[in-house]
């Protein structure tokens, strides 16, 4: 096989799909990571406004005939 010019045997033939296989296995990788990311920080911040919403006074609303 000729790539550019340079004929190429079938060890770099392996060797270019061992890349291509490791680059797509890393390109999943960072995906998930990134998805892990994204949800564990809606996770968090829904769980810092339940615990501002709990640690917080509930407000009064004025009752009786002076407000």
């Amino acid at each position: 096989m000729t790539l550019f010019g340079t004929t190429l045997d079938g060890t770099q033939i392996a060797a270019l799909v061992g890349l291509l296989a490791t680059l797509v296995i890393w390109v999943f990788a960072l995906r998930d990571a990134d998805g892990y990311r994204r949800w564990f920080r809606g996770w968090s911040s829904e769980k810092k406004a339940e615990t501002r919403e709990r640690d917080e006074p509930p407000s009064r609303t004025p009752t009786g005939p002076w407000g």
